[in-house]
């Protein structure tokens, strides 16, 4: 079963994205069983398998908004360990089924953490689940290097898929597939520009946590895979934005996805729109649309929560660092810091003047 994973096509996605004559690669991540964390979901398990950390018969238990837990049922249905996926009353009913008919227990937290939401309520619910199941092993796909290692793969096929790639632009939320895939091709191309895109209301970057609507990008903690030496600029995209893209690829290029999928290519679209028409921009979809028909595909769904308002801005806003205002449309920022090493060195300077 886990020879089903890996070497997904490519697609030329160009027009109405791109004007005619440039355009950008898409990496079809979709055509995995579960998707791209399938990928990690098999790497860590072996990984940990391998060192003695998942003993044979142990039970996996995670934190997941859906596509990881599909790539932990696929490995603890391949490797014999039962699975516990840890989610929230907003995973897709669709999605909590499919799980649940891979053989996995889905348990729901109630409420969200009062300042981590709901990934902090989610963690705290793991930590109890591993307390209650000697022998049980968690992934922590959030901090665990095997999760960003188990991209090596993907950035190997885009090598030789593409031969030279200048640009690569991808989703951000747990980190681990934007610092993998970076890692390898910048050895490989050391001019390459890696381009992140989060959501609006995510704290990865530097921007308040809010609550979001967008599954699968963004975060309200501080993932510690997130490699942010790697990125040359970030983009923060809104739902509305994700939305139409997501649906202007599948009415023009039939091959979408959800809302990561949506935002990536808003960004890679004008990338191709606005650099070197010479410039080789690949952009990886980490999903397909079938998870999403109650949601990004769902005019009802969309018209409630104003998503078809309007078409996106034809240029991002710019701020000049990540904290300069709240953002709330398609932003983007050239300056690229941890969170984490900011507040730290401002804490510090506040010791000095101390």
């Amino acid at each position: 079963m886990s020879g089903l994973v890996g070497n997904t096509p490519l697609l030329r996605v160009r027009e109405p994205l791109a004007p005619a004559g440039r355009g950008f690669w898409a990496k079809l991540e979709g055509f995995n069983p579960g998707g791209i964390k399938d990928r990690p979901g098999l790497y860590m398990v072996e990984r940990a398998r391998a060192r003695g950390e998942l003993l044979p018969g142990g039970r996996i238990v995670e934190s997941t908004s859906g596509t990881l837990g599909l790539g932990l049922a696929l490995a603890g249905m391949v490797q014999g360990h039962p699975v516990t996926l840890v989610t929230d009353p907003g995973l897709e009913l669709s999605m909590t089924r499919l799980l649940t008919a891979y053989g996995a227990r889905v348990d729901t937290v109630p409420e969200p953490h009062p300042t981590g939401g709901w990934q902090q309520a989610r963690r705290e619910r793991v930590a109890q689940l591993l307390a209650r199941h000697p022998g049980s092993w968690c992934p922590d796909q959030y901090n665990n290097p095997d999760n960003t290692a188990a991209y090596t793969p993907l950035a190997l096929e885009l090598a030789s898929q593409l031969g030279h790639i200048d640009v690569l632009v991808c989703s951000v939320g747990t980190g681990g597939h934007s610092a993998g895939i970076s890692r390898v091709l910048r050895q490989l191309y050391p001019e390459l520009r890696v381009i992140g895109v989060d959501a609006v209301g995510s704290t990865i970057f530097g921007q308040p946590a809010r609550t979001r609507l967008m599954r699968g990008l963004g975060s309200s903690i501080h993932p510690r895979n997130v490699a942010y030496e790697n990125f040359h600029e970030v983009h923060w995209v809104a739902p509305s934005e994700a939305v139409w893209t997501c649906r202007q690829l599948a009415n023009s290029h039939y091959a979408t996805g959800g809302w990561s999928v949506g935002a990536v290519a808003l960004v890679a679209g004008w990338l191709a729109r606005t650099g070197s028409p010479d410039s080789r921009i690949a952009a990886v979809f980490p999903d397909g649309p079938q998870r999403y028909l109650g949601t990004v595909y769902d005019d009802d769904y969309c018209a409630a929560y104003g998503l078809l308002d309007s078409a996106p801005a034809a240029e991002p806003e710019v701020v000049g660092r990540p904290d300069e205002k709240e953002v709330t449309r398609w932003t983007r920022c050239a300056e690229v810091v941890d969170p984490l090493s900011r507040a730290g060195s401002a804490n510090s300077l506040e010791e000095v003047d101390r």
